[in-house]
């Protein structure tokens, strides 16, 4: 019973002082970001207030979700801080309460928001992008002309699965023209049946035309091409309109990790660099596993004995998050340019730290 109340009352001043870093933590992004943001907006597009409070709200998963991992360290810092200050952690011990079975509420906490912000940074993060890029681009800019883009991807899906895949290299949208073509129609056995490359598709009004382009019919057998034949001219059996196709794209920020991995996937069979989304879709599990990583360092660190505990865990954590998400920025940047694999250079940081805590853990339980 008496383990039961420490427990609860550990877990309790943690979430307090994790609340408020959130808190705390989001205001300084929101001030020294999204409010000039808002206020350029404002003065050169004359956003509208409605508009203005949309950017607000749809802005703040974004920001939010980059809280997480700092407020869980400033969280356990503080509190263990004053709960070594006060002389609590040397009751507890002299007790005969373990360190490993004090810092337990904590650690528990780090899993329970690392697994939370995964959830957050897979369903409501994209969701609420989306509807920002929606309302910044349509409502605020006013553009209502289509702008050009590479990697343009389209599905066909029925039911649970895919008919038509059709990927082009390029959109050009001032001559509303797709290059670099290659669709796939799919069997019902979800197998490619057909595979349609061509130089480009024009639209001419109702429907795209693909121009300069080969078939070729699939067989059964290890995926080999039973016929090919070559046309000058054939309709692309694609329904959506250039206005539909570039606002089915997405970008990095507006994904689902499933998104993600069918992106790379569908970009890995036409040879283009993946890099890039690759960093990302390892980083929406990094990021928010970096909350667990910060409760393991940020317990045996807050033990340490100081006058001050409230500034000297601030000051700690300042430090701690700067070289994070320094190392982190590294890893991005050499996972991107292709220096260093990138599942690797996107888990480096998140690595060094449980490495970090796994010590400053088993010599605080000593």
């Amino acid at each position: 019973m008496r383990l039961r109340i420490l427990d609860k009352y550990i877990f309790k001043e943690v979430t307090m002082t994790f609340v408020f870093s959130i808190c705390a933590f989001s205001a300084v992004f929101i001030g020294s970001g999204t409010l000039f943001k808002i206020a350029k907006y404002i003065t050169d597009y004359g956003a509208s207030l409605q508009a203005v409070v949309k950017i607000f709200i749809f802005g703040l998963p974004g920001v939010v979700i980059w809280t997480f991992p700092m407020s869980m360290l400033l969280a356990t810092l503080l509190t263990f801080g004053r709960l070594s200050s006060n002389s609590e952690i040397t009751a507890m011990k002299s007790c005969g309460i373990s360190f490993s079975r004090i810092a337990m509420p904590a650690i528990v906490m780090g899993i329970m928001v690392s697994l939370a912000a995964m959830a957050f940074n897979e369903y409501v993060v994209p969701w609420a992008n989306t509807a920002y890029r929606n309302v910044l681009y349509y409502e605020i800019e006013g553009n209502t002309g289509m702008k050009s883009q590479d990697h343009i991807i389209l599905k066909e899906i029925n039911g649970d699965k895919i008919q038509r895949l059709a990927y082009a290299r390029r959109y050009e949208a001032d001559i509303q023209q797709l290059q670099g073509i290659t669709l796939q129609e799919f069997g019902t056995d979800g197998k490619v049946k057909t595979v349609e490359n061509a130089d480009y598709a024009e639209w001419n009004g109702n429907i795209w035309t693909m121009h300069s382009g080969v078939i070729y019919d699939i067989s059964e057998e290890e995926g080999k091409s039973e016929h090919m034949v070559r046309f000058k001219t054939q309709v692309l059996p694609i329904s959506a309109n250039p206005t539909q196709i570039v606002r089915e794209q997405k970008e990095l920020e507006e994904m689902t990790m499933k998104e993600l991995r069918e992106q790379i996937n569908v970009l890995k069979t036409q040879y283009v660099d993946t890099n890039k989304l690759e960093a990302e879709l390892y980083q929406r599990v990094t990021v928010p596993m970096a909350s667990l990583v910060f409760a393991l360092v940020g317990v045996p660190l807050g033990l340490q004995p100081t006058r001050n505990s409230s500034s000297a865990g601030f000051a700690i954590s300042v430090i701690i998050i700067f070289v994070y998400y320094a190392l982190m920025t590294m890893g991005n940047a050499l996972a991107r340019s292709g220096v260093v694999a990138p599942m690797l250079a996107v888990w480096l940081p998140n690595l060094i730290g449980l490495a970090a805590g796994a010590y400053l853990v088993r010599r605080a339980s000593r």
